[in-house]
């Protein structure tokens, strides 16, 4: 059980806790002065990880194109579904004017020949043949 002693850190490090107070404060303080100047890009802690910087830059250029890429997109498929509701539009126009156009006594109007309509009923004539294949 002698292993297992008690260790005093005050004792140890032979500093007092106002040193230890006057350090963290020091070294961790970032006033808005040193952040307008551009001061705290020099820190070491900046340039120990200017690898991650230009990535995170990198990945909000991505976001921004990303963003356009999106927006633009949307402006073809509202394009894009504007001239199919036209060319709908379009061909419901013209196909009620063929319509309207081939109407059999439109196309009868429309001959100059001296061709008339039939006003009676066509007969049908049918004859009863006597064939294998019935």
């Amino acid at each position: 059980m002698k292993d297992n002693e008690y260790i005093d850190k005050d004792k140890t490090s032979g500093s007092t806790g106002s040193e230890k107070k006057q350090r963290s404060t020091k070294g961790k303080k970032i006033t808005l002065a040193m952040l307008l100047n551009g001061d705290f890009l020099i820190k070491s802690f900046v340039l120990d990880n200017l690898g991650y910087v230009f990535f995170l830059i990198f990945l909000l250029l991505i976001l921004v194109g990303k963003s356009y890429y999106g927006k633009q997109l949307s402006k073809d498929i509202n394009q894009a579904q504007r001239e199919v509701d036209q060319m709908t539009a379009d061909y419901v126009e013209a196909k009620a004017k063929v319509e309207e156009e081939g109407l059999r006594y439109r196309l009868v109007e429309k001959l100059d020949t001296n061709l008339k309509e039939n006003q009676n009923a066509t007969k049908v004539i049918r004859i009863k043949s006597l064939s294998p294949f019935k």
